[in-house]
């Protein structure tokens, strides 16, 4: 098979450079192209120095559309539009690492990120999915939009909970930790390393922008309009996000039940792994993979499930799971190039 040519358009952010780093490994692509407008000219290596001697490609500032099978732009909401139009001209499919090809409503789109959508027909063109709970969404449309990190683990975390309609409506409380790369690249006073070394404290309370991609995907998955109460924190590490979801039940249960549930919902899906009763999920055994691991627990006294759901938020959180989606997207098996076993410390 002839290896698919990838395009990466902001190859220098976090997302875009794990992109890179993933890419070099696959059996089945190869990078054709890398874009930044920063580094232009410079070599990526130059600027990640991990990739000496394995991607050295220089970083250029133009269309490289035409060079590639598939681009991938991991950009700024707002800045995905023009390339998914040229993409879509040229006959090339986009996977979109931004917030532009997420939120089904325009008008939710301006209400949490202040623009529009300029390109409302290519929308149209575009499908959201996180593989385990969407792939029978894609039917070849040319744009998918990769889910943000925090809704991949709570998704991953609340999808079994929501299909089997076990949650009473608007009690799904989540507290979710991530390491300071999800905040991207840029400098930004919480992320600087006096500020965030040896701290932990919540931000952007009840008022993050992931809510609406959160509640879109809750909503579709139980059939009625989900709110939550969503709390987002800061973790001194670089990687891994660890979320927390509480939740009401509307019927009795117990422990082993709420497990069985989720056990057999994911028996058949490589990438999320249900632990055993007892145990608890940690975003040390999910680093560098596109792993997500969950715990269910069941608290008796106040009839409320506890489920804790870890990913590396740079992979299955981001880069891996768009390669997941590429793979979706080409035919291929979705662990293709993706089986990276987390390392033990």
């Amino acid at each position: 098979m002839k290896k698919i040519k990838v395009g990466i358009i902001g190859a220098t952010g976090y997302a875009g450079v794990e992109l890179v780093r993933l890419i070099a490994t696959h059996p089945q692509a190869e990078l054709a192209a890398l874009s930044s407008v920063s580094y232009e000219g410079k070599k990526i290596s130059e600027v990640y120095p991990n990739l000496k001697n394995i991607c050295d490609y220089e970083l250029e500032n133009e269309d490289i559309v035409n060079k590639c099978d598939i681009i991938f732009t991991s950009l700024p909401h707002g800045l995905s539009e023009k390339f998914a139009k040229k993409c879509v001209e040229a006959g090339v499919k986009m996977i979109d690492l931004g917030a532009d090809f997420r939120l089904d409503s325009a008008d939710e789109y301006t209400r949490w990120y202040g623009k529009q959508y300029e390109e409302k027909a290519l929308h149209d063109s575009a499908v959201y999915c996180i593989p385990e709970l969407h792939r029978n969404n894609y039917k070849g449309q040319p744009i998918i939009g990769n889910p943000g990190c925090y809704p991949t683990s709570i998704a991953l975390g609340l999808a079994p909970a929501m299909l089997d309609s076990l949650t009473v409506d608007n009690s799904i409380v989540i507290d979710s930790k991530s390491g300071v790369t999800g905040a991207g690249r840029g400098l930004a006073d919480n992320t600087h390393y006096p500020n965030c070394n040896e701290a932990f404290a919540p931000y952007k309370v009840a008022a993050h922008r992931h809510t609406p991609e959160i509640e879109q995907t809750l909503s579709k998955l139980s059939g009625t309009k989900i709110n939550v109460t969503f709390v987002p924190h800061l973790l001194p590490l670089n990687r891994g996000i660890v979320s927390t979801i509480y939740f009401n039940v509307k019927r009795k249960t117990i422990a082993q039940e709420l497990h069985a549930l989720y056990e057999q919902f994911y028996a058949k899906e490589k990438f999320v792994r249900v632990l055993k009763l007892g145990e608890v999920a940690n975003l040390r055994n999910v680093k560098y993979s596109n792993y997500c691991d969950i715990s269910v627990h069941y608290d008796d006294h106040t009839d409320r499930a506890v489920i804790v759901s870890t990913i590396d938020n740079m992979v299955k959180g981001a880069a891996g799971q768009a390669i997941q989606n590429m793979n979706l997207m080409f035919g291929l098996d979705e662990d293709c190039g993706l089986n990276f076993i987390p390392p033990a410390f």
